[in-house]
C-alpha cells in the first residue's frame, strides 16, 4: 500500500487540529443565558483550547527530543520521569510562593509566575539524572528502569508536598488539581505563559531536526561526520526542559502525549526530525484537545481531570508498543 505523501499527512493534521479546536471552543457543562456572561464563557473556552493545543504540542515535540537523545522510541517525558519531576518542581514552586511570600508579594507578583520556574529547574533535573546514566550504560533496560524509578522517586516526593500542602485547604486543592493534571483554571493568561515558551521551544528543536538525525546513527559516527555532540545533547536536554515545563506549568502532569504521538506519526512523515518535529506539533495539540474534550464530556458533576484521559489512553499504547518490539527482537 502506498504511504501518504507529506503534504497530505500534514493537511489532515491540521483539518483536525482546527475541527477538534472548533468542538472544543464550543462545548463544555457550564450554559448561560446572559449574552455578556455567554461572551466571556466563549473566551475562556477558546483559552482552554489554546492552552490544550500548546500543551500537546510541547509534550509532543519534547517526547521526539527525548527519543532523538537516546536513540530509544521508547523515551518519552513521562516514561522517563521527566514529566514528574517538572510537575515536583511546580509544586515546590507552589509551597514556596505559599509559605514565604504570601500575604507580602505585591499585587502583579502571583503563584503562577512561580511555576513555569519550579517546573524547568524540575524537568531539568530530572533529564540531568537521565543522561548520568546512559553515560554509564546505554542499555534499554537500565534506561526504563531508570525511568521507573525517578517517576516513582518525583511522585513520592510530590505525594509528600501535596500532604504538607493540606494544611491550607486553597493550597492544597490548587497542589492536587496540578498533581492529576487539569485546563478547568485555564484563561488568557495561562495561554500566554504556554505559548510563548512552546512556540519557541518548537522552533529551536526544529533547527536542531539534522545533528539529531545523524545522532540516530550513533555519537562516533555522527561526531565523524562533524556534529558536535556534547553540544546537540546540552540543547537537547534544555529544549525539552522547556518545552515540558510550559507544558506541566499550565496543565500539570499529563502524561504518554510524548510517547503516543510521535509513534503514531514516525510510520507516515519518516524519521527526519524536520519532518517529525511540526507533525508531533500538530499532532500532539490535537491529540490533547481532544482527550480534553472527552474529559468535559464524561458525565458527572466534575471533570475528569486530563492527566487521567491522557493516562487511560497511553499506558495500554505503551504496554503494546513494549510487546511488539519485544517480539520483533529489537530489544535484545
Amino acid at each position: 500500500m502506498r504511504k501518504p505523501s507529506a503534504p497530505l499527512i500534514f493537511g489532515l493534521l491540521v483539518a483536525a487540529l482546527v475541527v477538534s479546536g472548533a468542538v472544543s471552543s464550543t462545548i463544555g457543562k457550564a450554559e448561560v443565558t446572559d449574552p455578556l456572561l455567554a461572551e466571556t464563557l466563549q473566551q475562556l473556552r477558546l483559552a482552554r483550547t489554546v492552552v490544550a493545543a500548546f500543551v500537546g504540542a510541547g509534550l509532543a515535540v519534547g517526547g521526539v527530543l527525548v527519543q532523538g537523545l537516546f536513540r530509544n522510541p521508547l523515551a518519552s517525558p513521562s516514561v522517563l520521569g521527566t514529566s514528574a519531576a517538572a510537575s515536583v518542581g511546580g509544586q515546590a514552586a507552589l509551597l514556596a510562593f505559599q509559605w514565604l511570600l504570601a500575604g507580602h508579594a505585591p499585587p502583579w507578583l502571583q503563584a503562577e509566575m512561580f511555576l513555569p520556574l519550579g517546573c524547568l529547574l524540575g524537568a531539568f533535573a530530572g533529564l540531568t539524572i537521565l543522561l548520568v546514566v546512559t553515560r554509564i550504560s546505554s542499555d534499554l533496560l537500565v534506561l526504563l528502569l531508570t525511568g521507573f524509578l525517578l517517576s516513582s522517586l518525583f511522585l513520592s516526593i510530590g505525594s509528600f508536598m501535596t500532604t504538607l500542602a493540606q494544611d491550607n485547604w486553597e493550597l492544597g486543592r490548587a497542589v492536587i488539581a496540578f498533581t492529576l493534571g487539569d485546563l478547568g483554571g485555564s484563561g488568557p493568561r495561562q495561554a500566554g505563559l504556554v505559548a510563548i515558551p512552546v512556540f519557541i521551544g518548537v522552533v529551536y528543536a526544529w533547527f536542531w531536526g539534522r545533528p539529531l538525525d545523524l545522532l540516530l546513527s550513533g555519537e562516533d559516527e555522527a561526531q565523524t561526520l562533524g556534529v558536535d555532540v556534547k553540544q546537540v545533547r546540552l540543547w537537547t536536554i534544555t529544549w525539552t526542559a522547556v518545552l515540558t515545563a510550559a507544558a506541566v506549568s499550565v496543565a500539570g502532569n499529563v502524561g504518554f502525549v510524548g510517547l503516543v504521538v510521535p509513534h503514531a506519526l514516525r510510520p507516515f512523515v519518516g524519521v527526519r526530525h524536520r519532518r517529525l518535529i511540526p507533525a508531533a506539533a500538530l499532532g500532539g495539540a490535537t491529540f490533547v484537545t481532544v482527550c480534553d474534550v472527552v474529559s468535559r464530556v464524561v458525565p458527572g458533576q466534575a471533570e475528569l481531570p486530563l492527566g487521567v484521559v491522557t493516562g487511560l489512553v497511553g499506558a495500554p499504547v505503551f504496554l503494546a508498543l513494549l510487546a511488539k518490539g519485544r517480539r520483533a527482537g529489537a530489544y535484545d
